[in-house]
């Protein structure tokens, strides 16, 4: 954090020390994290809990929904908690089988058990595999189904991942919400069409990494949902770890809507962990972590231990802090936000002393000064200067145009 050195003057600590707040209600963000973002340097990888608030369901619902329709008799036994459960007796072996993995939470593998008990062998038409599809495909509003639309948190994302020649991001989702978030085209590419990662403006899109709905509900879309798959695309033919290995040394990583114990994220994570041991150039990688789901300093080293800085928000409120986390970094964007919204901000922060101003008011005054080029700075500082403000603001900006490790844009 920012702080007064022996001279008066603002000192400025080294980056990786700094966690800057947007505003009320939002999470804090580590900076270097924020600047990398400025320089079009991330990738989002997004998963379920993205599309939660279009009504969509997370893989455990997927799970139970698809059991409802299939097997009743299961599914009347997996929605009772396993506490609290009296008897799965009148199933058989295969079914029990199936009942212990989905509490485990292998819900992967639970899905690869059914379809080898109802279809036999995997295929795109198989009963399990298009009621599955089918589940993702509508939504019930008021008693009917309809087309999933975007909820804001698609369009913070796919704001964000504009990284100014081209828009790129990646997803475990079969869902096409991010594109229909987009306020301009954008392709799809899934599975092995996937473009490698670079830096060119070609590697862009929406990233469909676990693959995509068909846009023709009629014909069959190729997706990763079973432990079979996941062996197929991340053992065998590589597809998802390769593509991995590549944006890793290339961007800064950024895991959103992911539980812990996701099947998704433990391949990912595995991906991962496997490139660290090989490579010693990847970028760093971020997760944005639900606060129920960790139990104080172990848990976010335990993270840390896998490769990944956690993001801990707040999941209260239908997890409403990360969406207006989202909503407001997409606002505040050096690439495609809205500068007004940022000249405003800036203009209100120095209203008051910068002594009397709160120490996570002056550090998001520092970033956005930190982040911008020489053109803006200029303009920062003709608007501070007209609004009157106290020098003490105007050292601060002396202080970070000095500084030796600059790390803005230049």
């Amino acid at each position: 954090m920012a702080s007064r050195g022996s001279t008066g003057k603002t000192a400025v600590s080294p980056s990786r020390e700094r966690w800057i707040s947007l505003g009320a209600d939002t999470a804090r963000l580590p900076e270097r994290l924020l600047l990398a973002h400025a320089k079009g340097e991330i990738l989002f990888i997004t998963g379920a809990g993205t599309s939660r608030p279009a009504g969509l369901p997370d893989f455990r619902q997927l799970v139970l929904q698809a059991y409802q329709r299939l097997d009743p008799s299961v599914h009347e036994v997996m929605k009772v908690d396993a506490k609290s459960r009296t008897t799965s007796a009148g199933l058989t072996d295969n079914q029990n089988a199936e009942v212990q993995r989905f509490d485990r939470g292998d819900f992967d593998v639970v899905l690869g058990m059914l379809e080898r008990r109802i279809d036999g062998t995997a295929t795109t038409r198989g009963k399990v595999r298009q009621e599955l599809l089918q589940l993702v495909r509508t939504v019930s509003v008021n008693g009917k189904s309809e087309i999933p639309r975007p909820a804001p948190i698609h369009r913070s994302l796919i704001r964000l991942a504009d990284r100014g020649a081209a828009v790129s991001i990646a997803t475990t989702n079969f869902d096409r919400l991010l594109q229909a978030a987009s306020a301009k085209p954008v392709e799809t590419h899934s599975l092995g069409a996937i473009p490698r990662p670079s830096l060119r403006d070609d590697f862009s899109g929406v990233l469909h990494i676990h693959g995509v709905l068909n846009a023709d509900a009629r014909q069959p879309s190729d997706v990763v949902v079973t432990d079979r798959d996941f062996g197929e695309f991340y053992l065998r033919r590589r597809i998802v770890p390769d593509f991995i290995y590549d944006a890793a040394r290339l961007y800064n990583l950024v895991l959103v809507g992911y539980s812990a114990n996701d099947a998704p994220m433990r391949y990912l994570l595995n991906a991962v962990a496997a490139d660290g041991s090989r490579f010693r150039d990847l970028r760093e990688r971020y997760a944005f972590v639900n606060l129920k789901e960790i139990d104080g300093s172990i848990d976010l080293e335990d993270w840390r231990g896998r490769g990944i800085t956690p993001i801990p928000y707040d999941s209260a409120d239908f997890h409403k802090e990360l969406a207006t986390t989202l909503s407001r970094w997409s606002d505040l964007s050096a690439v495609n936000g809205t500068p007004k919204k940022v000249e405003t901000l800036m203009r209100r922060l120095v209203k008051k002393s910068r002594a009397m101003t709160a120490e996570p008011e002056r550090d998001l005054f520092d970033h956005l000064f930190r982040r911008s080029n020489f053109a803006e700075r200029l303009k920062i500082a003709s608007n501070v200067s007209s609004a009157r403000a106290d020098v003490d603001w105007l050292d601060a900006m002396n202080s970070i145009s000095a500084e030796s490790d600059h790390e803005g844009l230049g």
